[in-house]
Parts: C-alpha cells; sequence; structure tokens
C-alpha cells in the first residue's frame, strides 16, 4: 500500500515515511493510493474477534508486511491496548431500543483519543527503534521531535502515548483557558523530560494554524525531524476505523443476530459522531467505504457549525466574529472552525463529483488534488469555498449533520441522567456525548430494533464536571458534590493539585513557539 497527497504533488509514500511526514510536503494530507476493501467473507470471519484481532486484520489492509510483519503489528497492537481499563476496549452500552453509546474513554486518559494515540506512540518507537539498531553513539542517533495542538484530549492521549520513549520530545499547544481544568491538568502534570507543553494565547485554530506552519517550514522541519500526532497524522484515522466494524459485531452479537443474515441485512445503522477536527468521523467514512453496513454517518457540531453549514448547502464559510469566528462552549474540543480531516473528505468528494467526465482516468487524481487545492486556498485568502451541487449530493448519500447548543446539550445531560422512562437506567454523558445524542434524537428521531444510532462517546464526563454540574444545577434532588465521587475515576484523585511544568506564551506567533522548542531541546 502506497500513500498520496491531497494536494497531488506527492506520490508514492510508503506507509513509514506517511506517518512520519505526518503533513505532506505540498501543503496536503496523505491518504491511501486506494481505499482497500474488507475481504469478501469478513461478515462471519471477523465477527467473533476481539477488539485486538479485529484491529490486526483492518490495520493489515493498510500496512505491507514487508513493511511491518505480521507479528510485529500483532505486538504493537496486543501493547498499545493492554493499558485499557475495558477488557472490550471499546465497549457498546445499551441506553434504550435503538440507541446505543460508543464508550471509547476507557485508554489512560479517560478519551477517545488514546485508541489512535497508544498505537501511533508505539509506532514511532517502533520505526526509531529500527533506524537506531546498533548506533550506539548518541549524536548518531535517528530523534524525532513531535510536535501537536490540541483543543483538549489529543495533547494528554499524545503525551501519555509518548511519555518516556528513547529518541523522542513531544511538544503540546493548547489555547489558554480553552481546555478543561482536567485536561489541562492531565497534560501538565507529567513531568517527563521528553515532554513539554506550551500555553498559547488565542484559539485551538490559531494553535493548529502555527503547527501547519512548522510542516511547512523546511528548514525548521529538516533541523529538528519533526513528526505529527494531530489527527492530519493518517495512522491517527487508521486506528479508528476498527471501532467502528468491533461496534457493528457488538450490536450484533447483543442481539443474537448472524452477520450477513436477512435479520441484519434489516438494520439500518446510523453513527452520530461529535465532531470537530473531523478525525473521528472521517474514520467511518473509510470504514464505510471498506464495506461496513451502514446508513448514515452523522455530524454532530456544537456552535461552531461551519461542518452542519456545509453538509446543508455546499458552502464551506467561516463565520464572522471574535477569535475568527471560534465559539466558546461547553464542548470546547469542537471549538474548531478549520477542521484539517475535512479536506481529507474533499478529496474523494471532488474525485468522484467535481473531476469532469472527460477527464482521462489517469489524470483524476491529480485534478482533484488541483480542485480541493483551490478550494483550501480560497478558504484561507477568502474565508469561503462553495463546492456545487454535485459534490453536497455526493456527501449527503452518506453525511447527515445536526448541531446543537449549550442549552439543548446540558437538557441532554439532564434528560439521561434523570430519565423519565422507570424502565431507562441512568446514564452520564460528558458534554461531547451529549452533542451527539441530542444531533442523532433530532435528525433520527424513529430509533428501534431496526433503525439504530450507535452514538460515540468521546470522554468521560468527570473530564468535563462543570458542564455536567451545569446541567444539574437547578435539580434540589442531587447534591453534585456527592453525586460526582461516584462519577469520578480514582486516577484523578489529587490530579488538579499535582505539581505541574508548562510554558506560556501571551499571542499565537510562530517565532515565540521555534523558540521555546529551540530552547528545550538545548537541555
Amino acid at each position: 500500500m502506497q500513500y498520496k497527497s491531497t494536494r497531488g504533488q506527492a506520490t508514492n509514500y510508503t506507509f513509514e515515511k506517511a506517518v512520519l511526514a505526518g503533513l505532506s510536503p505540498d501543503g496536503g494530507l496523505f491518504i491511501p493510493q486506494s481505499i482497500p476493501q474488507a475481504p469478501a467473507d469478513f461478515l462471519t470471519k471477523w465477527a467473533n474477534l476481539s477488539f485486538q484481532e479485529l484491529a490486526l486484520e483492518v490495520l493489515s489492509l493498510y500496512i505491507d508486511s514487508s513493511e511491518i510483519p505480521r507479528e510485529d503489528l500483532k505486538d504493537l497492537v496486543d501493547r498499545s491496548y493492554a493499558t485499557f481499563r475495558h477488557s472490550d476496549i471499546t465497549p457498546l452500552h445499551k441506553i434504550k431500543d435503538g440507541l446505543y453509546i460508543l464508550e471509547l474513554f476507557h485508554g489512560p486518559t479517560f478519551a477517545f483519543k488514546d485508541v489512535a494515540l497508544q498505537f501511533v506512540g508505539n509506532l514511532f518507537e517502533y520505526f526509531l527503534k529500527r533506524k537506531n539498531a546498533g548506533i550506539e553513539n548518541p549524536a548518531d542517533r535517528h530523534k524525532i521531535t513531535v510536535v501537536g495542538a490540541t483543543s483538549g484530549d489529543t495533547g494528554s492521549a499524545a503525551i501519555y502515548g509518548l511519555r518516556n520513549k528513547k529518541d523522542l520530545d513531544v511538544f503540546i499547544m493548547f489555547p489558554t483557558g480553552r481546555v478543561s481544568p482536567i485536561q489541562e491538568a492531565q497534560m501538565t502534570s507529567v513531568l517527563d523530560k521528553n515532554v513539554h507543553n506550551i500555553s498559547v494565547g488565542g484559539t485551538f485554530d490559531d494553535c493548529q494554524d502555527i503547527l501547519k506552519s512548522l510542516f511547512a517550514n523546511d528548514d525548521f522541519m529538516q533541523k529538528y525531524n519533526l513528526g505529527a500526532v494531530n489527527s492530519i497524522n493518517w495512522a491517527r484515522i487508521l486506528a479508528q476505523t476498527v471501532y467502528y466494524f468491533h461496534s457493528y459485531f457488538s450490536l450484533l452479537r447483543s442481539r443474537n443476530i448472524t452477520p450477513g443474515s436477512t435479520e441484519a441485512q434489516k438494520i439500518q445503522i446510523t453513527y452520530s459522531v461529535p465532531t470537530g477536527n473531523f478525525g473521528d468521523i472521517l474514520a467511518g467514512y473509510y470504514a464505510h467505504q471498506m464495506g461496513l453496513p451502514t446508513s448514515k454517518l452523522l455530524v454532530a457540531t456544537n456552535a461552531n457549525d461551519i461542518l452542519y453549514r456545509f453538509f446543508c448547502s455546499g458552502v464551506c464559510e467561516k463565520s464572522v466574529g471574535e477569535d475568527g469566528g471560534v465559539h466558546e462552549t461547553l464542548s470546547p474540543a469542537m471549538d474548531i472552525v478549520v477542521s484539517s480531516n475535512f479536506e481529507r473528505l474533499l478529496w474523494y468528494l471532488a474525485r468522484d463529483a467535481a473531476v469532469e467526465a472527460s477527464v482521462p482516468e489517469a489524470e483524476k487524481d491529480l485534478k482533484a488534488g488541483q480542485i480541493v487545492d483551490g478550494w483550501m486556498q480560497d478558504l484561507k485568502q477568502k474565508g469561503r469555498f462553495d463546492t456545487g451541487a454535485k459534490v453536497l449530493a455526493e456527501a449527503k448519500r452518506i453525511f447527515d449533520a445536526g448541531h446543537v447548543s449549550d442549552e439543548e446539550t446540558c437538557a441532554t445531560i439532564r434528560e439521561y441522567i434523570l430519565p423519565k422512562d422507570a424502565s431507562q437506567a441512568p446514564y452520564v454523558m460528558d458534554p461531547h456525548t451529549a452533542v451527539g445524542v441530542t444531533a442523532a434524537n433530532a435528525v433520527v428521531p424513529q430509533q428501534d430494533s431496526q433503525h439504530v444510532v450507535i452514538s460515540l462517546s468521546t470522554a468521560h464526563p468527570a473530564k468535563f464536571s462543570e458542564a455536567v454540574e451545569r446541567a444539574l444545577k437547578d435539580e434540589p434532588s442531587i447534591n453534585f458534590a456527592e453525586f460526582f465521587k461516584t462519577v469520578s475515576p480514582k486516577e484523578f484523585e489529587g490530579l488538579m493539585t499535582a505539581e505541574r511544568r508548562v510554558t506560556v506564551i501571551p499571542r499565537a506567533d510562530q517565532a515565540l513557539v521555534i523558540e521555546v522548542i529551540a530552547k528545550e531541546l538545548q537541555h
């Protein structure tokens, strides 16, 4: 399997080269040369596999054994998910008939990013060990400087996946005051020498812009051998496709339905995904394209609804306002305007619906890259681009969208903690999960044994206790302090008062970030 850029200029990259590069030299993102199909008999062959066994099968379709032998890949997978607290890794939890929660928060940092970043951290270590085999002189060893930007969970998940890795330093930028207190504490309380946090005065989009500019800076990138952990890194998306397959088989097993049977074929599944940088739902798109039976992928947004507006109109347009249109909400990991991974989907939409039929087949990939490059330049320079009716129609074949206010988010949290139906057990969800459930209830009103919603739960509710408390503030029957003691994991005890290490810069300035990185790497 080879990899290419969404901008069309970089081609024939190996998996290792694409993963270590992160961002393509032409400014695009790496995608596989073609999307592999799951085996013809996967519905029966994969039906009873564990998460780890399923991960091995899915990843093997994208990673040649000549690059990573199957036994080595199995070891990487097993080590990556040995850190999870639940035996199913990503368990499926039934809320009521037709509504299931896919719990992705059972990793070391209690967030869905762990599913990918535990694997990515071990990948980096694997590649470094291979490159440095037999090299003892520290000055001659191959090193990687990983740089990431986070709106909350990517940072801690990356840090926990990369801490104390030999020949590797990790720098995480986060917007000052715009991540939850628990998220910030998780990042800044990790004191390993190779971990560095940078608090940036600005928004997540500002941090992401700096990240992209660093990867576009050839001199800086070559000097420090940059690596990426944001979802611009293809390995992040690949690892996340696994839990879509796993959830499908878990659903059928829970209902004693045989995969591939007439009964199974009648089930229409909508995956509702709280969406910020578009990586989580993009993994669902790849799973669908590989053959996973999926009715719809629902893009659930908060007040930062640029993606919702795109799927309504085909126009991608930044809103106008303070901080470039970024609204601060109760679901901060989604407080993003420009979603990096959306470019990957745009390439497929351009290839299928925007490239003229008269273009020779051999030239269509390049033409799609040129179209995407034009769209992204328009977004950067004009604040908008219009893909047209054909592209919108192609997108809506699989995608739907909804947007949710903070008030609706709180109402949903409260509704499921205090269900009115006596047959429904209480369930505590974080605000991002609540966005996904709220959007699903609005867009898929009929939920039953055949019309099923699987809503992705991206974080443990204890990471966003302020939002849960706000949702319950008018409920006199609940003593929140006592209530949350039963919800909060023991791993969070003492976290808020733990020693911390972080560098604060007053504004989003690439030069200031470069200065911090250079200074830390001199030590």
